[in-house]
């Protein structure tokens, strides 16, 4: 009678929220794709416990230990006069034993605890009194609260992710591959995907499922690309200890914001040894045929072993892993079947790290990896072999990291590394020449199409990072605080050395065409030209400077060039040019030479998560500054000190930990990454000279690089780019395996930066009678002074770069998830997410056409509408279940409702909206969009459903898994995209499907563990 009635009174205080709170055997299910709460700089998690006596009372001084397999040490504690005690320190582990002794009372001990970094995880447990009538542990643990777990004391809003529950579901083998995982996160394949907000789509090549709005981390440090702000650094995915993806809610600890976070915590060994060896591999024998194009061959493996355990017993540990990734592609026409080329990809990931516990109190980690990968060419049977590059990257990252606790003060300091590149050589180094027809219909990619891929290229991307965090845990009667600041600075550097194979690279028209005048030329709908309108003022003042030139265009022999006379000018001459074709414009390098910049930044952040009774708030601020330094060791910008607060607030609704409500409200700066560096520094490096064929000779108008004239310049006047956040939500749990979270997120992004052509907006001569087609004048709406660049004359630049003047793209979105965690030996989860993103400018630190093209501009008419690249819906849903003889059998499901884009002209590689005839908004006269162009076209819908099944079969020494994953179970091969081009493609029309699902695949794996 009296287990039972021990047994009903848990079960009672669990249910109304009493002070007690019980253990339960599974609380691992709470590291899975759960709502995660904020995430801290030191890779430390803690647990929140409460200790009651079985007459329900708060039971002070009992003594409780915290220990793990997988951690160094083991900490104690014990309970204040209410039975708390927060543990903190603690490794990120799914496998802690806590145990609870007080005297006069049966020790306790529960196993199986989870920890997660960052997180503040309340437990509790009731001792039962020595009265020598005791209840069995199984007797009194109730299966309640934790395995569907809410955090009432955080806003963010994310999923974290374990090895276990990414290798119980068909998914690549890579982190880059589990963020498709999260809900809301959308389809790519370039494996930097968009979440919410961040951006989908260029315009350079009119390519979607690719955001440079991410931020990777791993094991706290930035590990995104500087220069081009994605993924900067590969590795095998067995040394993940835990993932967390943030995408909504961002405390100030952290960067970013507009896009997600991936941050990820790498394996450090145990006292016991622990490896693994396994293989993988695939082949077109296992793929069904393709419907919609002419696959070649293929082969791929990917091979990996792990190992890791004691140096020295509780002192010293070491975590070691290494992976070979080979893929072998033949490419072959999609037209004719023929083989193009044999293309391999070889990949080799080390890792590394060692632990040293020096007191239980000092921690020292020494960690390496690298990535360094050989790709012979492209596997896009769209690239001619004539186009085609073989690329190297990869590199070497170092870190020494130090933590000392001072009880409830961790201070954590720690210095990064980053050795990386990526190099380019053309397969043919023959010279360039893209070749202009009057229509795709009427030629051919491989006539458009001569010479090489026009340069080879060698860049470093590096990073030298140190810094200091510090966490303080604080319990005063006004309730608890968790501070937490840092420091850190950073420096990134950019390094080129690049060449162009024949000197030159020619843009040409088609000898059919011999006599276009310089107006059919720069007005027309070519396949391809490389001069446009806005560079009629500096032709013709190139022009007024050569006499020779000029002679051949001044046909009332006035001694000046008019914009009429250059208009009427006719291209003829075939002398000299490569192919013999039609000279027009061609790039010339006049200098070759090695150079680099860099950019410095510092970082401050400070944070106080502060909970009273049922209320939390979270206040912080983080404050950001950067430099830019040319290549000549000159600064070039400053962006001072930008603020960034952030704040939510928490409730727990019943007071018993299973449902809140909660809102967010921060900003989040964008810093300037390095290509703008590179754009606006690169001073000692290559010149290359833009030149137009008039006269019988090469005409220089225009000079990239060099300090003559250098290619752009940073306004004074730029600011950091930056995104507001608005968000509630809530979040619940049904019973004692089902959570339910729910959001809604406004964010609006300003201050968007771009580069601008001067002569368009700010040249103080012009008026409104003299004023070209595309240019503006004082008192037109799109003229911009230049003090708007904080300028009293023009600079000596060709470009600069500064901030787009009403610029802004404006997200709504709603998220709701339902996941069952895992009991009874299945799990699941279901999400959908609705997207509304709207704007005038999808530049992301691109160097685009905004600037350039007033038509283009975000307050000319018909330019603010629905994103291109984003998807208004999205349904994702995944499950497994473990059979009791070894058999795992999971899906997962993902379906979406398109992508949005625009009906384009392609314009310098530009996928630029269909324009109309020359009409004047605001006292400017320009093609302007088309109404209700921009984001107008929805691309086709599609899902795909993928499979694994793996069966484990334990053995005298370890365990062996074997694997079959299979994608695209049903072989639905539906269309994902759609040719965007108005005029074709040349190989698709407007509107015809050009991508599809990939055919059903099956992926073979064995691995062997212990």
């Amino acid at each position: 009678m009296k287990t039972q009635t021990i047994r009903q009174r848990l079960l009672h205080s669990t249910m109304i929220g009493g002070a007690a709170l019980m253990a339960i055997v599974a609380v691992p299910a709470v590291t899975m794709l759960t709502p995660t709460t904020a995430v801290a700089q030191t890779q430390t998690g803690a647990l929140r416990i409460t200790v009651t006596g079985n007459d329900g009372l708060p039971l002070a001084g009992a003594t409780v230990t915290v220990s793990s397999p997988s951690s160094l040490v083991t900490r104690s504690g014990v309970t204040d006069a209410d039975g708390r005690v927060r543990i903190g320190g603690l490794d990120p582990a799914t496998n802690y034993t806590v145990a609870v002794s007080a005297p006069g009372y049966e020790p306790f001990g529960a196993e199986n605890v989870a920890v997660i970094s960052g997180r503040d995880l309340s437990v509790g447990y009731v001792l039962l009194a020595n009265t020598g009538n005791v209840a069995t542990v199984d007797d009194i643990i109730v299966t309640g609260r934790s395995l569907a777990a809410v955090d009432v004391t955080s806003a963010t809003v994310g999923t974290t992710l374990t090895l276990d529950i990414v290798e119980s579901l068909p998914t690549g083998r890579s982190y880059q591959s589990y963020l498709q995982l999260v809900p809301g996160v959308k389809p790519s394949e370039s494996g930097n995907p968009s979440s919410r907000s961040g951006v989908n789509y260029s315009d350079i090549g009119g390519t979607s499922g690719s955001s440079s709005d991410n931020v990777y981390y791993i094991d706290g440090v930035d590990v995104t690309d500087p220069t081009t702000g994605t993924f900067g650094a590969n590795f095998n995915s067995e040394i993940i200890q835990e993932q967390q993806v943030i995408v909504g809610g961002v405390p100030a600890e952290y960067a970013g914001g507009s896009g997600l976070i991936s941050r990820v915590i790498t394996k450090s060994g145990s006292n016991e040894f622990h490896g693994s060896l396994n293989y993988y591999l695939q082949n077109d024998n296992l793929v069904a045929e393709d419907e919609h194009n002419t696959s070649g061959g293929f082969s791929t493996y990917d091979t990996a072993v792990t190992l890791g355990g004691p140096i020295l017993q509780d002192r010293l540990w070491f975590f070691a892993s290494y992976q070979k990734k080979h893929r072998e592609d033949d490419v072959e026409d999609p037209n004719s079947g023929a083989l193009l080329r044999s293309v391999t990809n070889d990949g080799e990931y080390g890792f590394g790290k060692v632990t040293w516990q020096i007191t239980p109190d000092d921690r020292l980690t020494a960690t390496f990896f690298n990535d360094p990968t050989e790709i012979s060419g492209s596997n896009d049977s769209g690239v001619l072999n004539n186009r085609d590059r073989a690329r190297e990257q990869g590199g070497d990252n170092y870190k020494i990291d130090y933590s000392h606790f001072f009880g409830d003060l961790v201070v954590n300091g720690y210095f990064f590394r980053h050795e990386g590149q990526l190099s380019s050589i053309a397969a043919d180094q023959s010279t360039r020449d893209n070749v202009a027809f009057a229509s795709s219909a009427n030629s051919t990619l491989q006539q458009r199409s001569l010479g090489g891929f026009g340069s080879n290229i060698e860049t470093e991307r590096n990073r030298d990072e140190w810094g200091i965090n510090f966490e303080y845990y604080r319990d005063t009667a006004w309730g608890s605080h968790t501070i937490k600041g840092g420091f850190l600075s950073t420096e990134n550097i950019y390094a080129e050395t690049s060449s162009i194979p024949g000197g030159s690279n020619y843009a040409s028209l088609a000898a059919a065409y011999a006599g276009t005048t310089f107006n059919q030329y720069t007005t027309g709908s070519w396949t391809s030209t490389s001069i446009s309108a806005s560079d009629s003022g500096r032709i013709i003042q190139a022009l007024n400077a050569n006499p020779t030139a000029r002679a051949a265009v001044d046909t009332d022999n006035n001694g000046t060039v008019s914009q009429a006379e250059l208009d009427a000018y006719q291209f003829t001459s075939t002398a000299g040019n490569p192919y013999g074709n039609v000279n027009v414009y061609r790039v010339t390098r006049t200098s070759n030479a090695p150079y680099e910049v860099r950019s410095e930044g510092q970082t401050l952040y400070l944070q106080d998560t502060w909970t009273m009774d049922r209320l939390t708030i979270n206040a912080g601020v983080r404050a950001e500054k950067w430099e830019h330094f040319a290549s000549d060791g000159s600064k070039v910008a400053t962006f001072d000190w930008e603020i960034a607060p952030r704040l939510s607030a928490v409730y727990d609704l019943n007071g018993d930990g299973r449902s809140k409500v909660f809102g967010f409200v921060g900003r989040y700066y964008d810093p300037i990454r390095n290509n703008m560096s590179d754009f606006a520094g690169a001073l000692t490096g290559p010149v290359d000279e833009e030149q137009i064929f008039i006269g019988g000779q090469w005409v220089t108008f225009r000079t990239r690089g060099g300090t003559t004239t250098p290619d752009a310049l940073f306004a004074p006047s730029t600011k950091t780019p930056y995104t507001d956040e608005f968000m509630i939500g809530y979040s619940t749990t049904f019973g004692s395996s089902v959570g339910l979270s729910a959001s809604i997120t406004r964010r609006q992004t300003r201050d968007i930066l771009e580069d601008f052509d001067l002569s368009l907006y700010s040249d103080p001569t012009l008026t409104a009678g003299t004023a070209g087609v595309g240019y503006a004048y004082d008192g037109s709406l799109f003229y911009l002074p230049y003090s708007y660049f904080g300028y009293s004359s023009a600079p000596n630049s060709n470009y600069v770069i500064g901030t787009l003047p009403g610029g802004e793209r404006n997200y709504t979105g709603f998220e709701i998830s339902l996941t069952k965690f895992k009991t009874d030996n299945w799990q699941g989860q279901v999400s959908y997410t609705y997207n509304d993103a709207e704007g005038n400018s999808n530049s992301d630190s691109n160097a685009d056409f905004q600037g350039d093209w007033i038509a283009l501009d975000p307050r000319a008419p018909n330019i603010y509408g629905p994103q291109p690249g984003s998807i208004e819906h999205q349904f994702k849903a995944y499950g497994s279940y473990d059979f009791d003889f070894g058999l795992q059998v999971s899906g997962v499901f993902n379906w979406n409702s398109g992508l949005l884009y625009t009906p384009s002209q392609l314009v310098y590689g530009r996928y630029l909206p269909l324009m109309g005839g020359v009409t004047t908004f605001g006292g400017v006269q320009d093609t302007y969009a088309l109404p209700n162009i921009v984001g107008s076209e929805t691309g086709p819908s599609y899902y795909t459903f993928d499979m694994r099944f793996k069966y484990v079969r334990d053995l005298p020494v370890g365990e062996a898994e074997f694997f079959l994953d299979i994608f695209n179970v049903l072989n639905n091969q539906a269309a994902t995209n759609e040719e965007a081009l108005f005029a074709g493609s040349g190989q698709y029309a407007f509107g015809e499907a050009n991508s599809w699902v990939a055919p059903r695949r099956a992926y073979l794996g064995v691995r062997f563990s212990f």
